[in-house]
């Protein structure tokens, strides 16, 4: 790719309206394909290992979480939304991310015995101490990841993506099967990670010699340093839970909440993000054009929400025969968690749909200022939930997500140009389809006769989808139309 691809000229509207209907189509598509593919076997997987597994694992994903959101991502991204990015820059940031990176798998390397002490798990240390081996691939990631991003060129990323699961979930069978346990968990990701750092490198021709001489990269510094901290902020809220409860509930306890927690941020944390990295992308190449950006955010809302209500509300009602039938017997006490967990997750996808629009605008800080806030609350409300075990961990998504929305949400929404009102009527129609989908299945399951688990679960998504489906065609033709008008590249 040479340094011309690389730059954002001024394209007409049209010809970015194709780049960003391309891009979602291969980044959205090949991701659900490559999802697919890592679902089917993380679902078989879960089957053969423990919960005490699961939990194990967890507990070391709290440091490696951590570290992480300082990889140097947030450089990267100050790469994409540059106006000018030229050799030398690209050198720059590569020499950033391969001082920053091996800094952090030394101090992860270091740490991990005083987080086995912390959680007294002696494995932990062993365990976090391979995994630092994923800080070697990140470079060669973030690099290549940001040039593809800078041209809209999501097609090599998503080949790239779909090779890398692939990979993953070959290696995830093979351990699970061959009796590795909890390192399973382990090799999956190494696995994964390296065949993308090769696969993006290849892609994006992105081999060239880190440059030490930092000179003139200061906005980049100081844009990723930004975007570091509202990612270590949202580490706060995403780990406070299992840092609080790893110390207090056993192994299999832990294994039940976070799988349970996995299976309820599917949509959230594997579809969302995807998207997240085109509308950045996007939204960086709109940013002059602010009435254009208000209404792209507005439309891409109600587009992911149409799809991620449904999906969450199903899940609730569903909880009991999906567990039994795609976790397996041993997993039965997680179907009331995934139940009351599924309901607090629509927040969350709102949530994480401010923090790509008001980055690109260059306002990297609201997106710190709302981690700060999730971590402080969502972390109190785990501190005081743990005291009741697991339900407790549950209560404090109630507690604290609701609050934690409405403050972001005040604090972003007049930075993107957009009215609350105007956020609310683009999400309404999904939201009462969706609650009438889960009334009728609710109603459903109760008047279903006794019937095999596999049987019953595939009865009430027919129905649920048949029923939402129905109730937008009947009251929501306009919400339909403008999700096909996006698809059919007549949106903006």
């Amino acid at each position: 790719m040479t340094e011309t691809a690389l730059e954002t000229p001024n394209r007409p509207v049209e010809s970015l309206r194709d780049q960003i209907r391309s891009a979602v189509i291969w980044r959205s598509g090949t991701q659900i394909l490559g999802q697919g593919i890592a679902w089917a076997s993380t679902f078989l997987v879960i089957r053969i290992l423990s919960p005490a597994d699961y939990g194990l694992f967890a507990m070391t994903q709290v440091v490696l979480v951590l570290l992480n959101m300082l990889n140097g991502y947030g450089l990267a991204s100050a790469l994409v939304r540059r106006e000018h990015a030229d050799r030398t820059a690209q050198r720059q940031l590569f020499g950033m991310l391969l001082l920053l990176n091996l800094g952090l798998g030394t101090l992860q390397f270091a740490l991990a015995p005083l987080a086995a002490a912390y959680y007294r798990q002696p494995e932990v240390t062993i365990l976090l101490r391979v995994q630092a081996l994923l800080y070697l691939a990140t470079p060669f990631m973030a690099l290549p990841a940001a040039l593809l991003s800078r041209s809209m060129d999501f097609k090599r990323q998503a080949q790239v993506t779909l090779a890398s699961s692939l990979a993953g979930a070959a290696v995830a069978l093979t351990g699970a099967l061959s009796g590795w346990g909890v390192w399973t968990l382990v090799a999956a990701p190494i696995a994964l990670f390296f065949v993308r750092a090769i696969g993006l490198t290849w892609a994006a021709r992105s081999w060239m010699l880190p440059s030490f001489d930092f000179r003139g990269a200061g906005d980049i510094a100081r844009y990723g340093g930004v975007m570091a901290a509202g990612q270590f902020f949202w580490f706060l809220q995403s780990q406070a839970d299992v840092f609080i409860a790893g110390r207090s509930l056993s192994a299999h306890e832990l294994g039940i909440y976070t799988t349970s927690l996995f299976l309820t941020q599917i949509f959230v944390s594997k579809v969302v993000p995807p998207l997240n990295e085109v509308a950045f992308s996007a939204y960086a190449r709109m940013q002059q054009d602010r009435a254009g950006v208000a209404a792209a955010f507005v439309k891409a809302t109600r587009t992911i929400m149409v799809i991620g209500l449904p999906f969450h509300l199903g899940l609730a009602v569903t909880a009991d025969p999906l567990v039994r039938v795609v976790l397996g017997p041993h997993w039965v006490e997680a179907a009331p968690v995934v139940r009351w967990l599924a309901l607090a997750m629509p927040l969350m996808t709102l949530q994480c749909l401010f923090s790509p629009v008001t980055d690109a605008l260059g306002h990297p800080r609201i997106g710190a200022r709302n981690g700060l806030t999730g971590g402080v609350l969502l972390g109190l409300a785990f501190l005081v939930g743990v005291n009741w075990g697991v339900t407790g961990l549950v209560a404090g998504w109630f507690a604290a997500y609701p609050l934690y929305l409405a403050i972001s949400a005040r604090r972003t929404l007049p930075v993107i140009g957009v009215r609350l009102r105007e956020l609310v009527d683009a999400i309404a129609p999904a939201a009462i389809a969706s609650a009438a989908m889960a009334l009728l299945v609710v109603l459903l399951d109760a008047a279903l006769p006794p019937m095999g688990e596999a049987a019953r679960l595939a009865i009430l998504t027919a129905a649920g989808a048949a029923a939402y489906a129905a109730w937008l065609f009947a009251f929501a033709r306009g919400t339909i139309a403008d999700v096909l008008d996006m698809i059919r590249k007549r949106g903006a």
